[in-house]
């Protein structure tokens, strides 16, 4: 069984936001796949499943992401080679992906929770990059991954979601 962890912040102000890159993944991977997310309050994240694959977005807020990643970890007695993290990357451009394992948190807050929950970074992250000239007009890189897309850029990232998951259904 495989477990896709899709990363992003919960919370309407949070959604369609770059830092939510992963979140969006996954919904359209639930659709695909015509599951439907429930709040698993145990395992604090909002789940989607079947035999064959666990989809999980953590409720904890992106910084905290590594604590909902263990609990469903140790709930379905997984590996960190079982799992998938699927999230935004300011360092990749916008349009780009990289499917990489065993890579450290290069300063990205939820990847650094999971690696310190799961006392390892021997895992498989689908890295979704965001970066946009704009960009670089911001002082604060927060304030820049917390921004939403815009219509152009969204439309750009929903084709970067479709190619990844055609490559790993």
């Amino acid at each position: 069984m495989k477990l896709l962890i899709g990363l992003g912040n919960p919370g309407k102000e949070y959604e369609k936001t770059r830092h939510n890159a992963g979140f969006l993944a996954l919904d359209t991977l639930a659709k695909n796949l015509e599951l439907k997310f429930k709040l698993d309050k145990k395992m604090k994240a909002e789940v989607a499943k079947n035999a064959e694959i666990i989809l999980a977005k953590p409720q904890t807020f992106m910084n905290e992401s590594g604590v909902a990643v263990r609990a469903l970890m140790d709930f379905y007695k997984l590996k960190p080679n079982d799992i998938v993290v699927i999230h935004d990357d300011k360092d990749i451009p916008l349009g780009e992906w990289r499917d990489q394992t065993d890579r450290s948190a290069a300063g990205h807050n939820g990847i650094k929770s999971i690696i310190e929950h799961l006392g390892t970074q021997n895992f498989r992250r689908l890295r979704i990059g965001i970066a946009t000239p704009e960009m670089a007009r911001f002082d604060d890189k927060a304030d820049f991954v917390l921004g939403k897309f815009s219509k152009d850029e969204l439309k750009i990232v929903e084709g970067v979601i479709r190619d990844i998951i055609e490559r790993i259904i």
